[in-house]
Order: structure tokens, then sequence, then C-alpha cells
């Protein structure tokens, strides 16, 4: 009787460690006795063409893994295979794992459902403890959302397309697929348009603590080649050119399209009543939407009010508000985003702006809103009440340039509110009341980090991870099967999976063990609100 007992407690305990493997968490997951064990003899194989580049992946992935070659067949034996079948029967991105002791069966619709098969296999190899096997189980897996997001600022400080590809694999691991590039902004334009070389040429010199240092940007090969690795990962890239704040980078190489202002806020708008500064916005978009075959382009939107006084005293400025019966300067802003937004169409593309975008009468056929003001969830419910498309990413929890420990010296904190792994995984459940009602309209999370005190992939890391992997658990998994305490169990299996990467993180199991490295100019915590 102990006994049986005591080998009850040893499945239970051993079934919870397997359970506790997979980040983000799979939605249904039933485990059996026994193993599948993976040897020199196992086979890939693939039942369907569509499904070869996948198989193609896990043979790779197994090779490595077991350091011998790894045989890819279309044959199908029943023993000792992991086999790759294509189903009708299943969503887009949902996927179904059978393991049985000689055949591990992998199916799914599209090969984006295959591939998220495939991690969580590969997730599973990582994390064994007892040699190279799976544990007879089920799984039946699908994401919560469809946009499950992370948004990088390279225009404050650029890191280049070699770290940017290996935070595209990390995503592709975590199952995450919209990469968000903020590539213009203030203190750098970082992507070549042909039809405007000054942007590269002068836009691109300085970054955000060094007006002076040498330009740095991404050439149009460059783009393709970043947005091709990241479609054979199955991540959308979305391109965001910043205005008509935001745009000093760009007045700068051509200062005709500046609405002017002095000091800090020196050009920092296009000018809004000139027909060449539309021109050139479309000329813009040409090129982007050629480079991006995303359906969306960002056009940020965002802060206006932080550089256009000009606009309050210019009379070329204020004639156009009189001869267009815009009323004031926020109707001004409002026409300039309605244009923007037309131009984006024009070119194919659905236009993503910041939650101000919302009061400018755009319609929700033409755009989508990006929800980042936390202090401001008038402004979600208002978006989904006039029944455009969200993407939630609120500074609380999902800005991760904000500080993730009370001892970080470096970075932003809202009065006494910062963004702790904790925070970040209890979102977006926390504010169900606002959101419930209106299910297909949320089109998911997207963590952003924004890059003032970011200055080099130490300190990038350091802000990412491990917060990176809360939030795609927050947007791939139902609410009823998160659970933070056995995240934090699968998180210590992640940390060991960054460091066989040489991957620098922020350890929240031992703080002391990772630093915080400094930025640039050693800059105190921001405070705001």
């Amino acid at each position: 009787m102990y006994r049986r007992l005591f080998l009850c407690i040893i499945w239970v305990l051993s079934s919870v460690c397997a359970h506790a493997q997979i980040i983000p968490q799979s939605q249904e997951i039933v485990y059996s006795e026994g193993n599948f064990i993976v040897n020199n003899e196992t086979e890939v194989v693939y039942l369907s063409a569509r499904m070869q580049k996948q198989a193609e992946e896990l043979a790779g992935y197994l090779g490595s893994y077991l350091e011998a070659k790894v045989k890819i067949s279309t044959k199908y034996t029943g023993r000792n295979q992991i086999v790759l079948k294509e189903s009708n029967k299943l969503g887009g991105e949902e996927y179904l794992v059978t393991v049985g002791r000689e055949i591990v069966s992998c199916e799914a619709t599209t090969p984006a459902g295959m591939f998220y098969a495939i991690q969580t296999l590969i997730q599973f190899f990582n994390n064994a403890s007892e040699g190279p096997g799976l544990k007879l189980m089920t799984i039946k897996d699908s994401p919560r959302y469809a946009w499950r997001g992370l948004m990088l600022d390279e225009s404050r400080h650029f890191f280049g397309k070699e770290i940017v590809k290996q935070l595209l694999d990390i995503m592709a691991y975590l199952k995450m697929n919209r990469f968000h590039w903020h590539l213009t902004d203030e203190p750098g334009w970082r992507i070549e348009i042909k039809k405007y070389p000054k942007l590269t040429e002068i836009g691109a010199t300085g970054n955000w603590h060094d007006r002076n240092a040498p330009r740095k940007f991404y050439t149009q090969d460059e783009i393709r080649e970043i947005v091709a690795y990241a479609a054979e990962r199955h991540i959308q890239v979305i391109p965001e050119i910043d205005m008509p704040g935001h745009a000093s980078a760009a007045t700068r190489a051509y200062p005709e399209l500046s609405a002017g202002g002095t000091g800090r806020w020196e050009g920092f708008t296009f000018h809004p009543a000139k027909e060449t500064t539309y021109r050139f916005i479309d000329d813009v978009m040409t090129e982007i939407a050629g480079l991006f075959p995303s359906p969306y382009v960002h056009i940020g939107g965002d802060e206006v009010h932080f550089g256009n006084k000009i606009w309050y005293t210019d009379p070329e400025i204020q004639q156009f508000i009189k001869n267009n019966h815009l009323g004031n300067e926020i109707g001004l802003e409002h026409y300039f985003v309605r244009r923007a937004c037309d131009i984006v169409n024009s070119k194919g593309k659905i236009m993503i702006g910041w939650d101000e975008i919302i009061a400018s009468g755009v319609t929700p056929d033409k755009a989508v809103v990006m929800w980042w003001r936390h202090d401001k969830p008038d402004q979600l419910a208002a978006a989904l009440e006039k029944g455009f498309k969200v993407i939630m990413t609120p500074r609380i929890p999902c800005y991760f340039d904000f500080v993730q420990d009370e001892s970080h010296k470096i970075g932003r904190r809202w009065s006494t509110k910062f963004n702790t792994l904790q925070t970040i995984y209890a979102f977006p459940d926390n504010i169900s009341s606002v959101i419930a009602n209106y299910p297909d309209r949320i089109l998911g999370i997207q963590a952003s980090i924004w890059t003032e005190r970011v200055a080099d992939v130490k300190r990038l890391y350091f802000m990412l991870f491990p917060r990176l992997a809360g939030i795609s658990e927050d947007a791939w998994t139902n609410p009823e099967s998160k659970d933070y305490s056995r995240f934090e169990m699968k998180l210590r299996q992640f940390l060991r999976y960054l460091d066989q990467k040489g991957m620098n993180y922020f350890n929240p199991f031992d703080p002391e063990s990772t630093p915080e490295p400094w930025g640039p100019d050693k800059a105190d915590v921001i405070a705001e609100g």
C-alpha cells in the first residue's frame, strides 16, 4: 500500500514538473504513463508538402540535440517517428500533438500552426531532465489573441540586424508573432528611403544621448532580409513612421517640411499646411509598403502638443485652419491624421495609431488603435465602443523601459508604480470588466520598449527578460489555464535557456546575481504621473 502511494506521489510530481515546462502555457494538456524515446533512428516524417519546411526545422534541431543526423522521410511506418500531418479541422494557429510510445503525431491546418507545435516539442526537449525523450501526452493548443507583439525603438538607440534576428528567434520560441519596429523619431531616422536620401545622410546621425554619433540605419536590402527572416518564423513586421510629431530627424534632413519649433522641440512636427508634406508622406509610404508585406503601417499620431506651439502663431497655418474650417489646432492635428490614414490606405494598408487617434475622425474600417495610456482607461473603452480593433500596450504593465524591481535606479516609474513580472502576469485579466463585452475587437497584447536609457544590448536584454515570457503567456494562454506559481517554476527553465544563448537578463529569484546595467549617462529613475 505504502509503495503504491509513494509511486503515485512520484508520478504526480513528475507530471507537474513536465506540465510546468512550456512558455506560454498550453491550453489543454493531458499526461499518460510512459515515454517516447528519441534516438539516432528516430525519423521526422511529413505527409504534406506544405509541412516540409517545418519537418526540416525539427530534424535540424533534433540533429543538434542528439549530435547525429536525423532522417527526414515522407513514408509513414508507425515506428519511432515524429509525424507532421496536415489537418482541415483546426484553426489557423491551432495544433494538436499526441505523444505515443512509437509515434509522435503533430497536426495543424497551416504551417504556422505546425510551427507552434514544433516550438512546443523543442521546449520539451530543451527542458528534459531525464534523457532524450517525451512523456506520453496529448496537447491541444491555440492562442488567446491573434496579436502577440513586441515593439522595439531603434530611433533612440540603434542595435542592428543581428540583435533584431536574435529577438525574433526568442519571440518565435515564445510563440509571439508581431514585431512592431519603431524606426523614426526625434533622435534618428533608421530606414533608407531612396527618393529622399538625406533622411539617412543627415537624419540617421545621432542618438538619444549623443547628437553627433555616427549615422546608423537599415538599408532596404537589410530590411528585406529581416522581414524574410521574421516571415520564416511566422512573425509579421510592422513599421512605424512617426507623424505629425516626433518628426525631428526627418525635418533636420528636409527643413522645408518642418512646422518650426525651438529649443528642445525644434522641428518636432511636420508642417501640416503644406501639400509638399503630404507628397513626402505619400512617397515614403510607397517605399514602405513595398518593403513590408504586413497589412499594417503604424504612423504614431501621439504627443503632438509637445512641439506644435508654432501652429498657434504661424500665419500660413492659421489661414489653413480657417480655409478648411478646422476650428483650431486640435482640428488641424485631426485633419493631418485623416490625411495620413488615407495615404496609408491608398497603399493597401491599414493604419495603426496610438490612442490619440480615436478623436481624429478616422473610422474603424481604416485604422486600428494601439492603447498605451494606462491612466486613461476611458480611451480603451471609447475605442471599443466606437468599433475599433484595439491592441493593448499600456505603460503599466507593458512598457519595458519601466523598472522591474524596487532596487533598480534606471528607467521609468509612474508615481510608485512600475512593471514587475507579477504585475505583467496579471494583465489583461485585471481589466476584464473593460474588455469583456468586446472579445472580437481586442486584437491582442504587446510589450513595448523605448530606448532613451537602453543604449546597449546588455541593458536591452536585461529590460526584456524574463518579462517578455510573461507577456507571451498573457497573449497566448486563456485565463483559466494561467497560474503564476506554475509560471515561476517554468521561468527557471527559461532562464537556463537564456544562459545557453549567452543572453543577459534580470533574475527575479536572485536579483543580486544580475546587477542592473547602467545607461550611457548613468541617469536616475524617471518619475512620472
